[in-house]
């Protein structure tokens, strides 16, 4: 008899603990991307990271428009590595995914749903990169132009060079054909407006602009408003800049995903 009993101690703890662990992990992951010329440490983007990571799990990425990588792989290959950190997340039995960035970050966001459409919900804030704005400055013309030539003739795998606009500031890269005409074309992939309205399924949108930004408030509209309708999406206007956007939504941010994940 006292052995049965100790037994079925034993054995009570042993579920329990289990039940307690399997209750404690994060049932939600949010994959996040830095903006133009950043990297996946982005003081930008900190704040957030540190608002959501109590209660989901934060997946950062460097993304081939970073700092360090300049545009290193085309547009396509971009999209892979976020699939990929979703697929593994939710491989982890991660049962809710939100995809999300800030600046270029947010355009990829908007990609990411149009030609991939496996997130759960999107989180883009300040978004940017227009390459139909760029394209209407005759020295980028120039370059993307002769990336779009070179991609025609067989020739993508030719390096083409740019000096490339980030708020204001000027950058000189160096990619291929591929990549630079895969990020630049004004009627491709990162054009926002037409990667909204492509979305594969309507989700939940936190998107999030600030009153100083340079898309606010006619373009950053639009593009939303090109999105299909979702109950659940909400379009949060802080007072901040194109920099500061993310930390000063980010209560209202937190907000939004734990009505979403049920915290």
């Amino acid at each position: 008899m006292r052995r049965s009993w100790r037994h079925g101690l034993l054995l009570c703890m042993v579920l329990c603990s289990s039940a307690t662990a399997w209750a404690q992990a994060p049932t939600c992951a949010v994959v996040l991307m830095h903006g133009k010329w950043g990297t996946a440490q982005s003081p930008n983007l900190k704040p957030v990271v540190d608002k959501l990571a109590p209660i989901c799990q934060v997946k950062m990425l460097d993304m081939p428009w970073s700092r360090h990588r300049l545009y290193d792989q085309p547009y396509a290959d971009a999209l892979v590595q976020i699939q990929e950190a979703v697929t593994a997340l939710r491989q982890s039995g991660v049962q809710w995914v939100a995809v999300g960035g800030q600046s270029f970050g947010a355009n990829a966001t908007l990609a990411y749903m149009a030609h991939i459409g496996d997130a759960d919900a999107l989180l883009p804030m300040a978004a940017g990169h227009v390459p139909e704005v760029f394209y209407a400055m005759p020295d980028l013309r120039r370059s993307i132009d002769t990336a779009r030539q070179k991609l025609e003739s067989g020739r993508g795998s030719d390096m083409v060079e740019m000096s490339d606009i980030n708020q204001g500031q000027r950058r000189l890269v160096q990619p291929t054909a591929q990549a630079l005409w895969s990020y630049f074309n004004p009627q491709g992939w990162g054009n926002m407006r037409l990667s909204a309205a492509a979305f594969r399924k309507p989700v939940p949108v936190f998107w999030a602009i600030g009153t100083a930004d340079s898309l606010y408030p006619q373009a950053s509209a639009a593009i939303y408003n090109s999105m299909p309708l979702h109950p659940d999406s909400r379009y949060e206007v802080v007072q901040a800049t194109h920099a500061t956007t993310p930390e000063v939504a980010s209560d209202a941010l937190l907000a939004w995903v734990k009505t979403r994940v049920g915290r």
